[in-house]
């Protein structure tokens, strides 16, 4: 492992998450190493994100554009980024065939910006849609009743790819919002054959995301402490 540098405690972090993730799997009979852990690096220094990926972080989240750009160059090379955060249509240009996913798209209004970007480019974007499941007004995400019209407009798009679902469940939400995001995702995985990603769970509930189908948690605080603004 590479040294630390003051920073012993992420590691210590990673492997309790893990540990959880591990067992969460094990719990409903999911196959160990099934569920994929992002590090969220909002906020985050450059040098404490380097050593989660020192210590075996393959995958970034990324929540703004603008402190995307300002941090990238000084990433280490070996992690994938991917972008979470709300994405404005005037900053598709900056994030389109930089990240290997957006997981935020919840209109087809961003979508068309995507596909035509990742056009001019000649790549073909992967995307998750978001949904808002637990209908909260602060939140971005497409309605669970109007997703099935979206993903429709989306599919016919030549340049993204729907990879699946992103969503983030009110905080302390009963198990019933991860239940109900779980039946809709398979339900998407039946229409659409490469949608084979379920984004949800975060530091507080990701243990429970397991439970409930989710391929890919998104954990900040848990592995870097508490919000420290920079």
């Amino acid at each position: 492992m590479n040294a630390l540098n003051g920073y012993e405690y992420i590691s210590e972090n990673i492997k309790r998450i893990l540990y959880d993730i591990g067992e969460a799997e094990a719990a409903c009979g999911r196959e160990q190493g099934s569920v994929r852990l992002m590090a969220v690096t909002k906020t985050v220094a450059p040098e404490a994100v380097n050593a989660a990926i020192g210590c075996g972080v393959t995958l970034l989240g990324e929540n703004r554009v603008q402190e995307y750009l300002e941090k990238k160059d000084r990433y280490l090379p070996t992690a994938e980024v991917q972008f979470i955060g709300h994405l404005q249509t005037n900053k598709v240009k900056y994030i389109v065939g930089e990240v290997s996913l957006i997981h935020s798209v919840d209109s087809v209004k961003l979508g068309a910006e995507i596909d035509r970007l990742a056009a001019k480019k000649g790549i073909v974007q992967d995307i998750l849609a978001e949904v808002n499941i637990g209908g909260e007004i602060s939140k971005s995400g497409i309605a669970p009743d109007e997703l099935a019209e979206l993903l429709e407009q989306l599919s016919e798009m030549k340049n993204i790819r729907l990879k699946g679902l992103m969503t983030i469940p009110p905080p302390g939400s009963s198990e019933h919002s991860f239940e109900a995001m779980q039946r809709i995702f398979e339900d998407v995985k039946r229409r659409y054959s490469q949608a084979d990603i379920l984004s949800m769970g975060m530091s507080a509930d990701y243990s429970l995301a397991v439970k409930y189908g989710s391929g890919l948690v998104r954990v900040g605080s848990g592995i870097f402490g508490a919000r420290k603004y920079i």
